[in-house]
């Protein structure tokens, strides 16, 4: 019996949607860059995107634990002497919810081609509502 591997022609995607409200950062992460990959699937296959789409709503009432929210910093550098912009967490969840999610599953796909391909199947939502309706998401449970 020879080793099965996934065509990308033959790959069948779903779109799931993800509640954020009150779940911790890293566990939607993780979950959400799980699936981006395709790592639920037994059809995996390391160098090819398998993944399905994921929705990310109520981004905005993720739960960040500890004094993560006082403590974590993002940092941006602009290659010049003092070109350090330090944003702390908590202006970043306050002004763009989005950015705060999409950080934390990029940093969790790979770092190629084949990743930023994965992260355009990612797509994040501050409230309730999202325009994808027409590809009637799957809710997912991350309790589960």
């Amino acid at each position: 019996m020879r080793t099965y591997q996934a065509k990308p022609g033959e790959v069948a995607r779903e779109w799931l949607v993800i509640d954020a409200t009150d779940v911790a950062l890293g566990r939607l992460a993780s979950r959400a860059a799980v699936i981006l990959r395709g790592k639920h699937k037994p059809q995996y296959t390391p160098h090819v995107d398998t993944g399905d789409y994921v929705i990310v709503v109520n981004a905005s009432k993720l739960k960040l634990t500890g004094n993560k929210l006082e403590d974590k910093k993002k940092y941006r550098y602009s290659g010049y002497p003092g070109g350090l912009k330090v944003t702390p967490i908590s202006k970043l969840m306050a002004e763009r919810p989005e950015r705060v999610v999409e950080g934390a599953v990029k940093g969790m796909l790979p770092k190629n081609t084949l990743g930023r391909a994965m992260r355009k199947k990612l797509k994040v939502y501050a409230g309730p509502d999202h325009p994808h309706a027409a590809q009637n998401p799957r809710p997912i449970d991350l309790e589960a």
